[in-house]
Parts: structure tokens; sequence; C-alpha cells
């Protein structure tokens, strides 16, 4: 197998010219090759929640699939957060051959590439955005979510927080697609659970570095939870600030509702220690996602696996399967024909286990409650959770019929 690996070019200027530099590939050689491109953050707010470690997992995945009898070929590029250039990425791939796009963190440019694969019948798994849109009003036949989404999140981490006495809530949000699913998802739980909203702040993104006037709004309002409805280093800068400030020790709860194990090594367990969180794996949860970080680790030695990056893993190892299943020719004329042979079979790997893929698109896994270790309770390198409890892969996720997907029959 040929697995050919090309650096993104970071600036906008360069991204054509990174998109126009993929070779040209004899008439039987192409027709024999599987082309994915990892689209994402390499350089911004993103950068260690999916960049570099997106790229190393999905190449794992490739190598462990191994000689079956085609060809892949893997890229990638930095579509910096922003929407146009996402599209006009996606535009140009797909037109000069990629198959598969896969990642795509940022929800404002997730939403926008899956209409690009729609409209070009070429496969989207979406590992990196978080809102739950993509399986419900903007689902798509050709685009698979993978391993988390703002529903997921606000049920485990909002659920759990309401339960444990934090019945009223205000929110610093990003202020764009995902931030706004957030909020709303977590919002929604936390009212059917007897909580309240009492408000909510909305921050540039991905322009904001300084988040004290807003955690001034915030404690102002006297809630006793505040949710932090972003994520990266903006999940990071809240909760480093909110420490300096000291609200933690007047009683206030901070919610991470979206926070990696990458955001816990940044922010240092004696900040973080006692944020509760929520993700779909954790390196440490078992033998098999032992063995599989073990793998992968020599490509990415500064960082962990998080769920953005296990998740790139295991959907380009089902994805491979399906095109091994269907034949290359069959898998490079329909996007929405692979897709459907990828909810037909179902999915096994080390990161997650056994799981399915539902009609609106879903993939289905357990989510885990999750607590930021003390220092003291840490007794190795990126020993950081302990697991206060799990949801079955058939309650973690929006129940398919509410979600509104054309894909699924009334």
């Amino acid at each position: 197998m040929m697995q050919m690996t090309r650096r993104g070019l970071l600036a906008t200027g360069a991204t054509a010219a990174a998109v126009t530099s993929l070779p040209r590939l004899a008439h039987a050689q192409a027709a024999n090759t599987i082309r994915i491109g990892v689209m994402n953050d390499m350089s911004g707010t993103y950068k260690d929640n999916t960049g570099p470690g997106s790229v190393a997992c999905t190449q794992q995945a490739i190598t462990e699939f191994g000689q079956q009898g085609f060809n892949v070929e893997l890229i990638f590029a930095d579509h910096q957060n922003k929407p146009d250039v996402g599209v006009n990425l996606a535009r140009q791939w797909y037109d000069q051959g990629v198959d598969m796009i896969i990642d795509v963190p940022t929800s404002s440019v997730g939403l926008a590439v899956n209409n690009v694969a729609r409209e070009k019948n070429k496969v989207n798994i979406n590992v990196g955005s978080a809102t739950s849109d993509l399986t419900g009003a903007q689902c798509a036949p050709t685009m698979i979510h993978w391993s988390y989404d703002t529903y997921m999140l606000s049920r485990s981490t909002g659920g759990a927080m309401v339960k444990a006495g934090g019945d009223t809530w205000f929110f610093i949000t990003a202020d764009y697609a995902f931030g706004h699913a957030l909020e709303r998802d977590t919002s929604t739980f936390v009212k059917a659970a007897g909580g309240r909203v009492l408000g909510a702040v909305r921050t540039p993104f991905p322009a904001t570095t300084d988040f004290s006037s807003f955690l001034v709004q915030a404690q102002s309002s006297r809630a006793k939870v505040i949710g932090f409805a972003n994520a990266g280093s903006d999940t990071i800068n809240c909760v480093k600030q909110a420490a300096e400030f000291g609200i933690t020790k007047r009683g206030t709860k901070l919610a991470a509702l979206l926070m990696f194990i990458t955001d816990v090594h940044s922010i240092g367990l004696e900040t973080g220690q006692g944020l509760v969180c929520t993700e779909s794996f954790y390196w440490d949860l078992n033998d098999r996602t032992r063995a599989f970080t073990q793998r992968v680790l020599p490509k990415m030695p500064n960082l962990y696996p998080n769920q953005i990056h296990a998740g790139c893993y295991s959907a380009t190892l089902h994805y491979l399967r399906a095109v091994q299943a269907m034949g290359v020719a069959a898998a490079k004329a329909s996007g929405t024909e692979v897709v459907n042979r990828m909810k037909a079979m179902p999915t096994e790997d080390d990161a997650f286990g056994a799981g399915s893929i539902r009609a609106d698109g879903r993939k289905l896994c357990p989510s885990y409650l999750l607590e930021v270790k003390s220092p003291a309770e840490s007794k190795r390198p990126w020993d950081y959770y302990k697991v206060l409890q799990s949801t079955p892969a058939g309650e973690a996720f929006r129940p398919l019929n509410e979600g509104g997907c054309s894909l699924v029959r009334s």
C-alpha cells in the first residue's frame, strides 16, 4: 500500500498551492488509489485537540489496514477555522480526486464542508465539529458524525452538574455555530431538570484571549454554575483566569462543557483538579485503549490521543473496510453508497470497541463523565481522569426521531 503524506500549507494564500500540488497519477494508478484528506486547525485555537494528532491517528489507521489490494494516499491542510477556506479547500480536493475528507473541527466550517460533500456526492466524516445539527436538520447522505456532539456533552456533563445541585447557570459562549448549539442543548437539559439559566454572554471567536470581563458578568449573576460553551485555548484561558480570580473558592462551580485531555494537560492538575467533562474516549479506559495509545504515541510524541484523535483513527479504519467490501471503483463512484455501506457494517476497533452507525449518520458509542484528578492522585504521565459514570451508546446521543434528519423515516 502506498502511503504519501503531504504537508498542508498554513497561510490562506498558500492553500490553493497546497491543493494544486497534488501529484497527477497515471490512470491505472488513480483508479486503484483512495485519497483521504485531513482538514483541521493546524495552527490555531484547536491545534492540540485536532491538528497533527488527527493526521497521526489517520495515518495509524492506514498503516494498520495494511495491504488490501489498493493504494491509500493521505494529505492534510489547515482550514484556519474559516468556513470560506474550508469550502474552497473541500471543492478543490474533491475535484482533484480526494475521495474522503475527515476531521473538520469548528462547527461553522464543518457545516459548510458538509454541504460541499453533499453536492459532490463525496464522503465526509466529521469528527472534530461538535454541533448536533450535523445529524439533525443539516444531515446528509454523504456524512457520518463520529465521537461526540453537543447533545451528548450536554446530557452527560450538564445533567450531572444539575443533579449535583448546580441548578442555576450562566454561560460564556463562543459566538459561532458550535457555541450556540452547546449553549442551546445544555440549557435544554438544565431546564428539563428543574434548573434555571440566569444569563449568557457571547465572546468573539476566534479573537478572544482575555475573558476577565465575561467572568465578572458571570460571577455577578450569582449563578451556581458557570458553563463554558467553548473549546480549546478558549476553555483553557477561561479556567485559568477563573482560578486567578478565585471564583471557585467562593463556591461557584465551573462546567467545561467541551474539554479534552489535551486541554487538561495545558491547564495543569493543580488548576484543573475537580473539573468535570465528558469524552467518548480515554486512553486509560481498558487494555484496548491503552494498546492503541501505545501504537500511536511514536507518531504524536508530545500528546496523548483524545476523542477527536481516536475518532479519526476509528473512522478511517471503518471507511477503508467499507471500500474493501465494495471495491475501489464503486467506492469512488458514489459517496452516498460508501456511507450506506458504512452504516450497514458494525464498527469495531481498539479505540471504541464495538459500535454502529445510525440512519442519520450518528456513530454510536458510550460516553464517559470524567473528573480531573488532583496532583496527588495522578501516578504517571497523562494519568488525568477519574471515570465518574458512563452512558451506554444507545442512550448517550439524541434519540433518532428527535433530530429532524430527512434521512430518518417517520
